[in-house]
């Protein structure tokens, strides 16, 4: 805690040098998106094993509350996707690291440039909702729905935490010093993390650019459209069938959606996570148990979106599943 106000009060006090402000950014906008997957990730998992919920969790999505969200998210994206290319491009080229603040500000203009006409398009859908006679969520319903993902952080913490100070104990408190074997394995994650941002690039804009841009969330469950990326047509206007017509979409025999939001899942979950250790050891590092502990957490977080995840994959979205998501959004608002 003390490492976090230490922070805080250093990056008022630096009086605005953007090398600082673009670390911040860099940081806050990796959580909020590690959020946002957490969120994402068991939800769209419902499609499949809880129909009623996922009808639901869109319909939070489409909400005022997460519009506001929806904008953040997709502005923390592009910023921490173009930032994170200006680390791997200065950290493979450390003579250029002179040219590190010009980087800064290129990455603030690259990010509005891009921003600007995609906000306009997702503000197109914004209005077309709002404008219309669409029934929305009260906000305490909203805010209600939120409470078991709240239950489910904290429980991973104390269990991360717990599991940290049981180890503790047996091992008679501490940490080990660092080793050769230690060093190779944070060498491998600072690989991995440029490596996967690279690839996590095209694949993130393109989910962007499909799932918020050309269809928007409120286009999910609109009845006769034809499903983004597919050539067929949501006659329900639920979600799960928009899910179920993505996911059993073949070209040359494969399941190319699925195989798409696989590599995202995988990329963007272990690189992710790995961030969020490293942002929570930096402000637990003179507390040994609570360092480990915050490690367990990103593992405990990874796994389990991960298998979530791949279980949701794997699996078929039935008629039966459309049906349910069909009733449930029949009764929704009454």
């Amino acid at each position: 805690m003390t490492s976090l106000v230490l922070t805080v009060s250093e990056t008022l006090r630096y009086r605005g040098a953007i090398g600082q402000w673009s670390w911040v950014l860099h940081r806050l906008s990796g959580l909020g998106v590690v959020l946002f997957i957490t969120l994402h990730i068991i939800d769209t998992s419902w499609a499949l094993l809880y129909p009623e919920l996922y009808v639901e969790a869109i319909a939070t999505y489409q909400t005022p509350l997460f519009t506001i969200g929806e904008f953040l998210l997709v502005g923390a994206v592009v910023y921490h996707a173009l930032n994170g290319f200006r680390i791997i491009i200065i950290d493979f080229r450390p003579k250029w690291w002179k040219y590190q603040e010009r980087a800064a500000v290129i990455v603030l203009a690259g990010a509005a440039i891009i921003l600007i006409p995609v906000f306009i398009g997702m503000f197109g859908h914004v209005l077309n909702f709002y404008g219309g006679e669409n029934q929305v969520l009260p906000l305490i319903d909203v805010l209600r729905a939120q409470i078991p993902f709240v239950v489910g952080i904290v429980v991973a913490i104390v269990a991360g935490v717990l599991f940290s100070f049981l180890q503790g104990l047996i091992a008679g408190g501490g940490e080990k010093k660092s080793d050769k074997s230690g060093s190779a394995i944070e060498r491998f994650w600072w690989s991995y993390m440029r490596v996967s941002g690279l690839l996590i690039i095209p694949l993130v804009f393109g989910h962007l650019a499909m799932m918020h841009v050309i269809q928007g969330v409120f286009d999910i469950t609109a009845a006769n459209f034809t499903v983004v990326g597919t050539d067929v047509i949501n006659q329900s206007g639920t979600a799960v069938e928009f899910v179920a017509a993505r996911w059993n979409m073949f070209l040359g025999g494969v399941a190319i959606w699925r195989l798409y939001d696989f590599g995202l899942l995988a990329l963007v979950v272990i690189h992710g996570f790995n961030g969020l250790r490293y942002v929570l050891t930096d402000y637990t590092a003179k507390n040994p148990t609570l360092r480990r502990g915050m490690v367990y957490v990103s593992l405990i977080g990874a796994l389990v979106l991960i298998i979530v995840g791949t279980l949701a994959l794997i699996g078929t979205i039935d008629s039966t599943a459309i049906e349910m998501a069909q009733r449930a959004a029949e009764s929704l608002h009454q």
